[in-house]
């Protein structure tokens, strides 16, 4: 048995410590400070691989388990663990630290604390993933949002101090109302353990319990118990985000420095779809199936809506933003069409297991993939004085025929190509999908359908036709660039062809879910 072994407190303490090491450097110590801060996030990743070397697949309920109490009269204990769906989120948070700071590698300006924010953000989110008491894991919550705030407002382009600003507010309007949400169990139950509030209420609904634990103003148990079902599912839908609430993305993502931009795509938005898996589905079912019609079409709006925007785009940077709404929509109706046949007495269990597997496979090949195409149109800007719009280009694979491979993989890759990882967790989400919603996974196909225009369109536009005479001198990617993006580029063509390296890792606790996601 691997619990009571620290290693999950290790890699959330070995980038903490490394940035309080690099922000007490000072600014002039930039060589020094990108070499602590790689190598820092290297050790993590190497904890990484042997929490993921030490998991057994086949047990599908937490492992590496710690627990300590901590503050005992508010029933609150220091506890982390991962399953299956934990250890892929960290899997992923620890692989793509070190491809951040490897394109943040050319930054200039205060260096030592650019560097220790990113590391303050890593040790965020893997508290995120690992945390199971809400208090402990609400203080992680909120600590990705602070450097990732000055991320944005001291490293950001031209109107960072605006989206900066929209981007703290949102998230904060959102936390808000997670924790109100929070507080409301509390006094209903007096735990903050989420093992212990998935067994009180994830089945049979909070109604009755808040009928006899509280009493706000002559409020019913049911009314009370969907308003904190919003309350909490706002939290959560502010930071994947679920349209209408996208509306922070586009200005966070294009503004960003593009090694944080990685950063929030490729993980933080992670936390919003594992927030809903790991949290707000347990403790919420029964709420969830009863307002399941609005939270699917919610999904397929932003599957469809949000394709159809990003093909209207000309900034790069704003484009994948949109593109990364649209594919994490297909990780909402995975989720929310699995939660509505829970009431199938097992017959449709087979596809409920696709659609949830596939959501946690969609979650992690979005990170990768997304976090490589930002980062090659960031090797774009940097050869190009900053230009990254569509039209500025043409031709450059005559120019770049290494950058436009490796990048055309990485397009296909999110496109859904089969032989590629995002074919796997799109198959598999629409496989189950059809089954159990076919009007809302056949309404939300058409963004499939979108997807593929335009990121063909950018395909064209930028690496084929007549070759702009402006970048005839274009250099091709050079050592750093391709260690930067390589590892990414061999994860998506790994798990294309053997989907069963991340499938296997799930299998457990995917069918643990499904028995437990019942009426």
């Amino acid at each position: 048995m691997n619990d009571g072994v620290p290693i999950l407190t290790a890699m959330t303490l070995t980038p903490w410590i490394g940035g309080c090491l690099l922000v007490g450097l000072g600014a002039r110590h930039r060589s020094l400070a990108r070499g602590v801060g790689l190598g820092v996030s290297l050790i993590t990743l190497a904890l990484g691989f042997l929490a993921w070397a030490g998991f057994d697949p086949g047990e599908g309920g937490m492992q590496w388990v710690e627990r300590h109490s901590w503050i005992p009269g508010l029933g609150v204990e220091y506890v982390v663990g991962v399953d299956g769906l934990g250890l892929a989120m960290v899997a992923l948070t620890v692989l793509l630290v070190p491809m951040a700071l490897l394109v943040s590698w050319t930054l200039t300006e205060r260096v030592p604390l650019y560097f220790g924010l990113v590391l303050w953000l890593e040790a965020g989110l893997i508290g995120t993933f690992t945390a199971l008491n809400f208090f402990h894991w609400f203080l992680f919550w909120e600590l990705c949002l602070i450097p990732a705030f000055f991320l944005i407002r001291l490293w950001g382009g031209p109107d960072r101090g605006s989206a900066a600003t929209q981007f703290f507010v949102y998230t904060m309007a959102g936390s808000v109302a997670l924790l109100l949400a929070f507080l409301a169990l509390f006094l209903a139950t007096g735990t903050f353990d989420f093992g212990r509030l998935a067994e009180l209420g994830g089945r049979g609904g909070w109604a009755a319990r808040f009928e006899e634990n509280l009493d706000w103003g002559g409020v019913s148990g049911s009314t009370l118990a969907r308003l904190v079902f919003l309350g909490a599912f706002l939290g959560f839908a502010v930071k994947v985000p679920v349209m209408p609430f996208h509306t922070w993305l586009p200005s966070a993502y294009a503004e960003a420095p593009t090694g944080t931009t990685m950063l929030l795509t490729g993980a933080m938005s992670k936390m919003g779809v594992y927030g809903i898996l790991r949290i707000l589905i347990p403790l919420f079912g029964a709420e969830a199936r009863a307002l399941l019609a609005p939270l699917l079409w919610l999904a397929v709006a932003g599957g469809v809506i949000a394709a159809a925007t990003a093909f209207a785009q000309r900034d790069l940077k704003r484009m994948f933003a949109y593109s990364s709404v649209n594919h994490l929509a297909y990780c909402l109706l995975g989720i929310f069409a699995a939660v509505g046949a829970g009431g199938e007495a097992g017959r449709l269990d087979p596809e409920r297991s696709m659609a949830l597997g596939g959501v946690v496979v969609q979650m992690f090949n979005h990170g990768i993939t997304a976090a490589a195409l930002f980062a090659f149109v960031a090797f774009l800007e940097q050869r190009s004085g900053g230009r990254r719009g569509i039209e500025d280009f043409g031709g450059l694979r005559r120019r770049v025929p290494v950058f436009c491979g490796l990048m055309g993989a990485a397009v296909f890759a999110s496109l859904g190509l089969p032989g590629l990882s995002g074919f796997v967790g799109e198959f598999m989400i629409f496989k189950g999908s059809f089954a159990l919603e076919p009007a809302a996974a056949a309404t939300a196909a058409l963004g499939l359908l979108l997807t593929a225009v335009f990121l063909l369109t950018f395909l064209h536009r930028v690496f084929h036709g007549p070759l702009n005479p402006r970048w005839a001198g274009m250099a091709d990617l050079g050592g750093r660039e391709l260690l930067a993006v390589v590892p990414a580029m061999a994860l998506m063509l790994v798990i294309g062809v053997v989907p069963q390296a991340l499938l296997g890792v799930l299998k457990a606790t995917v069918t643990r879910w499904v028995g437990d996601w019942g009426p």
